[in-house]
């Protein structure tokens, strides 16, 4: 550590000369160093995920990052959130990616760019637009022509817009990311990362530095790096920090050592254990690191929330979704509220720069509202009309999301009956066809469920000449490793006992567009005709008010013996609930969502069985485990 120490040192002892007023950011190869302005510089790094916030808190978590002591934030740009739809790129509201770089400016935190395209972070496709899959054969990733033309095309877009904002320029950004993580690709396709250091140099300028992040393995770095970009490695607290670094040295003999992913805590999949890393432990380890010079970057600083359908989901022997909460266990909360790992994180900043004087920004202010009981709207089966206007493609075989246009969500595919069936047979999709879970209603009565790898068959009674409503969830494509070409709907045929059911008409829904458009409040909140009578059971439309109170603070939803589904509030699609499988148990409502003065909207699709009580709860704390006893 001493020599680490003595390094730095060195670094320190020899800056570059520079003309006075000129911004530089540049690599010292002789001393081992970043040079900022021609000095030598050591950046202490954040990650945050503005697609994650909401805008109206940005500035709020920004400070709190800034009086931790924090010189510089890392921050990805998802593609596929700017450009939902091929050629439409959208870069207002949440979205405005300049007005959250003007926010960093302004706050005095320098930003490490990683746009991609590919970006993993537990999000949807790892970033990448589910259009690109309507080319069936696709290869992402590589330089595979229909890809690249894709890949031209946004960078050619987005690139100059953040030209402005580098450091060189007046701005904040110091270094840029090409692509992430490449080496854990099976592709190692030199062509693309090629075709991408072209790209970026085109539109960046030669002097910005460009630079590759990869995992610990002397694979990944062989695979991730490229002559021209600065490699670096990522690690969490269990690494040994000494073979990390000396794995950087052998693909980067000079220049700064860096971690661009040092893990304050992990993600949650539905059925894990919610994960925890020792705040001791990350202080120690980041200690260590900025002892011997290291640029270091903390992944996460703050989470936030997978709102919508924004999840991802991986898929190792299985697939697994990501839960809503991105908390991530990081030093900065889901509701971006300072924690016992931020202020021991504080104290070794404190160690290496003076931090900002002044208090921290304190957590924002949360009120348990308490509960509000919901009343049903109907089944989703009979509301086709209101979610689906464009109404019914029909085929004779079933078709993907990708090729109904449709790529997050939910699309219901209805067939009739070939034949009696009196005694309980099996619907079997014998190819793991249904990606990611599918709810079975026979005349809308709820039979039953098909899941992605863990349930191919579910029984049913029947008559000839009954409906079949299969409404097929879209659980968040898979973000990482080989399988991020993840199709979703009906993958391929199903079987009724020995039977090929064909004939489908299939219903794009547009779920989202119907209740901001106020529906089902604006239908005068009817409800089910005898709701004593009908079952609350199968995929159901409930609704209700939170009345206002004043406030409009943040809150925390629980759906106490709720099974799964989605909650909309005032229009706003809050994301997955699940606390069936657990562990997370609460979702996030952030304060400005609420109307302090006007009733607020509450829409929840259960998409299995509601409890009789119909009550959910707003809570003024959030809970992201099972409860003791609960497994």
């Amino acid at each position: 550590m001493a020599a680490g120490v003595l390094l730095f040192v060195t670094c320190l002892a020899f800056g570059g000369n520079l003309v006075s007023g000129e911004r530089s950011f540049s690599i010292d190869y002789k001393n081992n160093c970043f040079l900022k302005d021609g000095k030598p510089f050591q950046y202490i790094s954040g990650s945050i995920h503005y697609s994650r916030i909401p805008r109206y808190y940005w500035k709020d978590r920004l400070m709190k990052m800034y009086m931790t002591g924090l010189n510089a934030i890392q921050v990805y740009v998802p593609w596929n959130y700017h450009e939902a739809v091929q050629g439409v790129q959208n870069f207002t509201g949440d979205r405005d990616l300049e007005h959250f770089l003007d926010l960093a400016n302004q706050t005095g935190l320098l930003v490490i760019l990683r746009p991609g395209p590919y970006i993993c972070a537990e999000w949807e496709m790892g970033g990448l637009p589910a259009w690109l899959l309507q080319k069936p054969n696709i290869v992402l990733r590589s330089a595979d022509t229909d890809y690249l033309q894709a890949v031209s095309n946004w960078l050619a877009v987005l690139l100059p817009k953040i030209k402005p904002w580098l450091y060189i320029n007046g701005g904040s950004i110091i270094t840029v990311q090409v692509e992430n993580e490449y080496g854990s690709y099976y592709a190692c396709d030199y062509n693309y990362m090629r075709h991408l250091r072209t790209l970026f140099r085109f539109f960046l300028g030669e002097d910005t530095v460009l630079f590759t992040t990869d995992g610990n393995t002397d694979k990944e770095m062989i695979c991730g790096t490229l002559e021209g970009l600065y490699a670096t490695v990522d690690f969490g607290t269990e690494n040994n920090i000494s073979e990390a670094f000396k794995r950087q040295r052998r693909f980067e003999p000079r220049g700064p050592l860096v971690n661009s992913e040092f893990y304050t805590g992990w993600l949650d999949h539905w059925g894990d254990q919610h994960a925890v890393v020792n705040s001791q432990k990350v202080s120690r380890v980041l200690g260590e690191m900025l002892t011997m010079g290291a640029n270091v970057n903390m992944y996460m600083f703050e989470g936030g929330s997978n709102f919508g359908y924004w999840n991802g989901a991986d898929h190792d022997t299985r697939f697994r979704s990501v839960v809503t909460s991105y908390d991530y266990d990081a030093p900065l909360s889901e509701a971006g509220d300072p924690t016992e790992k931020l202020l021991a994180i504080r104290d070794v900043i404190k160690q290496f720069r003076d931090i900002p004087s002044g208090p921290m920004p304190p957590a924002t202010p949360k009120f348990a509202y308490g509960f509000v009981t919901l009343k049903k709207v109907g089944n989703i089966s009979s509301l086709l009309n209101t979610l689906s206007p464009v109404g019914p493609v029909k085929s004779e075989h079933p078709l993907t999301f990708e090729e109904m246009k449709q790529f997050y969500g939910y699309m219901l595919y209805r067939t009739r009956l070939p034949r009696d069936l009196p005694q309980p047979t099996p619907l079997i999709s014998p190819m793991n066809g249904v990606h990611d879970r599918a709810y079975v209603s026979i005349n809308g009565v709820y039979q039953g469920l098909l899941e992605r790898d863990t349930m191919l068959v579910t029984n049913v009674t029947a008559q000839q000449g009954d409906t079949l409503d299969i409404l097929v969830e879209n659980m968040g494509r898979v973000n990482f490793g080989s399988r991020i070409n993840d199709h979703k709907g009906l993958l391929s045929d199903l079987f009724l006992g020995k039977d090929l059911l064909t004939d489908w008409l299939i219903y794009p829904l547009d779920i989202d567009g119907a209740i901001t458009s106020g529906w089902p409040h604006s239908d005068n909140m009817k409800s089910s005709t005898n709701p004593l009578k009908d079952p609350s059971v199968g995929p159901i439309f409930y609704s209700g008010t939170l009345q206002p109170n004043g406030l409009s603070w943040d809150t925390f939803l629980k759906l106490n013996e709720w099974t799964k589904g989605q909650v909309w509030i005032n229009g706003m699609n809050l994301g997955r609930y699940w606390p069936a499988r657990g562990p997370q148990q609460t979702l996030y409502v952030p304060g400005p969502l609420l109307s302090p003065t006007q009733p607020n909207n509450i829409t929840v699709l259960e998409l299995e069985g509601a409890p009789a009580h119909l009550r959910v709860l707003f809570m003024d704390r959030p809970q992201l485990d099972l409860p003791p006893g609960k497994s």
